[in-house]
């Protein structure tokens, strides 16, 4: 007899648990939020709310790549250094012709596209050097992005290293490039939307299509969740994980972009250390470590509430230090909830 009807009180209450697991993320959000209100109403004011997502949208961008990455059963170490070295070649060649240190400077005007493209095509090499080494060669793939992790610093490094700039920070970009991360649209009565929270929800809203409608996206779901029954239903599980690791640097590669257009500049350490941030955002999000779960909404959710940690607490004068323990406890929290829902459905 279908266990369905034999058990349906067991049945019921595992539904409301999985229910409840894809909805406590945005009660966590409500929560952080009304407790820091409380203590400083003044968060709740539209310009704090604008700042938060300004500064979280090239993270936003760069979480939904490492949820690429995770639901298909992989994880990407080498996301912070692909955002570097965007945020380089891409600001190397938008300075101003005023700014006297340039890093070429015999390079005539670009249109500004040129250059962006380059960085994202950048971006998207490097993943599909982390697809080929993974999914042709069979290295695990936290060996294989550590590995080019590493390397890709090493080459930013050269390229930021080179005559006459010799590592020097890159400034002096061009308005026509940094406004994609400083300026907005105005909407009238002093609220503002910045062009960076368009573009990244944007992206939100092509990735979910990618994930929900598209074959890439159930094949992704589907090599996460079971590489050897993907293998079994004739899915091509070398050419989907190269694809996956592919956009995945694209959108890394996009996000450091406009990391570098909302700064206005770039060294080559920028993003250090932001593939942690990423995975972190996409675990508390929902996105399981195991592979094959995760939605958008949750990833945007992860990001927003380490948006709100950081920005919120600093708000409201709490130490640095204790902002790195409460993201800490949260992370470990999210795992360890993740852990306990995956060995139950085992």
């Amino acid at each position: 007899m279908n266990d369905t009807l034999q058990k349906p009180g067991r049945n019921w209450a595992a539904w409301m648990r999985d229910y409840a697991s894809r909805r406590a993320i945005f009660l966590v959000l409500i929560l952080l939020v009304i407790v820091i209100a409380f203590m400083d109403p003044n968060f709740l004011a539209y310009s704090t709310l604008r700042d938060i997502l300004q500064q979280n949208s090239t993270r936003a961008i760069i979480a939904l790549g490492a949820g690429f990455v995770l639901i298909a059963g992989g994880t990407d170490l080498s996301a912070g250094r692909v955002v570097g070295l965007t945020a380089v070649i891409s600001a190397s060649m938008l300075q101003t012709d005023k700014y006297a240190a340039k890093f070429f400077p015999n390079l005539d005007e670009l249109w500004v596209g040129i250059p962006v493209a380059i960085g994202i095509l950048a971006g998207v090499l490097v993943g599909m050097v982390n697809g080929v080494i993974i999914a042709k060669f069979k290295v695990p793939p936290f060996i294989a992005t550590l590995g080019t992790m590493v390397a890709v610093y090493g080459m930013n490094s050269l390229y930021f290293d080179m005559e006459p700039n010799q590592s020097q920070p890159i400034a002096g970009l061009r308005e026509d490039f940094t406004k994609w991360g400083t300026g907005s649209i105005n909407l009238g009565g002093g609220y503002t939307i910045p062009y960076i929270v368009l573009i990244a929800i944007a992206v939100a809203a092509i990735c979910w299509i990618v994930f929900n409608k598209t074959r890439l996206g159930k094949n992704m779901y589907a090599i996460g969740g079971n590489v050897q029954a993907a293998h079994v239903s004739g899915i091509n599980v070398a050419r989907n994980l190269i694809m996956i690791y592919a956009i995945a640097g694209g959108l890394y590669g996009l996000g450091g972009i406009l990391e570098a257009a909302r700064t206005g500049g770039a060294t080559n350490n920028y993003g250090n250390m932001y593939e942690l941030d990423a995975i972190a955002a996409c675990v508390v999000g929902g996105v399981s470590t195991a592979g094959g779960i995760g939605t958008v909404p949750g990833i945007m959710a992860g990001v927003l509430i380490f948006g709100v940690i950081n920005y919120g607490l600093t708000f409201i004068g709490i130490s640095p230090y204790w902002q790195l323990i409460i993201k800490g406890l949260i992370i470990v929290a999210a795992v360890a909830f993740d852990i306990r829902r995956y060995v139950a459905k085992s």
